[in-house]
């Protein structure tokens, strides 16, 4: 058996057990339903309930995407500013690490003050929770061009737009695929954190309102559906990481020797 297979195996192994020992302790400790349920009834409840929770599970996925596109996008762009640029990083950067450091659940009243109710601040929130890793990968992947190789490309007359397009952008990617796999989990926060106080729809309003009505299973249920969505995007980029960045990784033979 190769190395990758067991290690698959192995992964796949402490996965079903961890859920196992949850079953069997919440069973032998009679844990309530209320505290903690068990995952046989949280699935039982996915199935029963999938109809319901799809256009929920679509909606947040849909302003989930939205914001996390748009988020990389203005965090390409502030960070490309700030990695070639000493009077960017110091005039924006220190404002981005005081927006960052704001709790963005006191954000969520402004944005619904200004737009409403609705997908617009979930959207938004995604989009504020999840620009800042995106910035400051960006920003360490360009500033660690080495000044050496950046002169001899201006003697060979490279400007610095060809500098920053052939060599400093290609030389981001493994830190901008770093930076998406946190962004994106950073976007499903924000956009669920705004459903629970701003929207009559999506997933984070389906927890808030089982909350209230004390349906534990129904919360977990969106705890989990939220995780599934986060693992299967996380998979997506780092398979696209794979076939984009794989000169920037070690082989796993090596690495494991």
């Amino acid at each position: 058996m190769s190395y990758e297979l067991r290690r698959r195996l192995w992964a796949a192994i402490l996965i079903l057990g961890f859920f196992a020992a949850w079953e069997f302790l919440c069973l032998a400790l009679q844990v309530s339903d209320l505290v903690l349920p068990r995952p046989s009834q949280v699935f039982a409840t996915l199935v029963d309930r999938l109809g319901i929770l799809w256009p929920h599970v679509l909606q947040t996925l849909w302003t989930t995407m939205i914001g996390f596109i748009l988020g990389v996008t203005v965090g390409v762009v502030i960070g490309a500013a700030i990695g070639v640029s000493r009077t960017a990083y110091d005039t924006v950067y220190p404002l981005l690490i005081g927006f960052s450091s704001i709790p963005k659940v006191a954000v969520v009243p402004i944005f619904v003050l200004w737009f409403g109710s609705g997908a617009t601040p979930a959207i938004l929130t995604a989009l504020a929770m999840c620009f800042f890793p995106i910035v400051v990968n960006i920003a360490t992947g360009l500033a660690t061009t080495e000044p050496e190789l950046e002169d001899v490309l201006k003697s060979l007359g490279a400007s610095k737009l060809d500098i920053l397009w052939n060599v400093g952008l290609p030389r981001t990617m493994p830190f901008f695929f770093a930076s998406l796999k946190i962004a994106v989990t950073f976007a499903f926060v924000g956009s669920v954190l705004s459903e629970t106080v701003a929207s009559n729809k999506g997933i984070g309003n389906v927890m808030m309102t089982a909350s209230s009505n004390f349906d534990v299973p129904l919360v977990f249920a969106g705890l989990f559906l939220l995780a599934a969505l986060g693992i299967l995007l996380y998979v997506a980029f780092s398979l696209v990481e794979a076939r984009v960045t794989g000169w920037a990784s070690r082989r796993q033979g090596f690495a494991s020797a």
